[in-house]
């Protein structure tokens, strides 16, 4: 598996943001992905676990995280929708 982009952390949460590239008409393209899990510690073993099973607790943290993983996203897009727009505009 590729390492992501990004992780975002809120408590037990984790945000991960992954690049998958695709080849779509002949254009490259990189398209975004969101993956999140709770992390914590099996009381029996000590050992650490994820889920994607969200406690009452949970639930505001994974809403933040989303969140910031989206504006992440949408900001980084409006910041290459720009230089897209402006090595397209013609120069005098």
């Amino acid at each position: 598996m590729t390492s992501p982009k990004e992780v975002i952390r809120v408590g037990a949460v984790n945000v991960s943001i992954f690049e998958n590239t695709i080849v779509k008409n002949g254009k490259t393209l990189v398209i975004p992905k969101v993956v999140f899990q709770v992390r914590y510690k099996d009381k029996e073993t000590g050992e650490w676990k994820s889920t994607t099973s969200l406690s009452v607790n949970d639930i505001p943290k994974a809403i933040n995280a989303l969140q910031k993983a989206y504006q992440m996203l949408t900001e980084k897009s409006q910041v290459s929708d720009k230089a897209a727009q402006q090595e397209s505009e013609p120069v005098f």
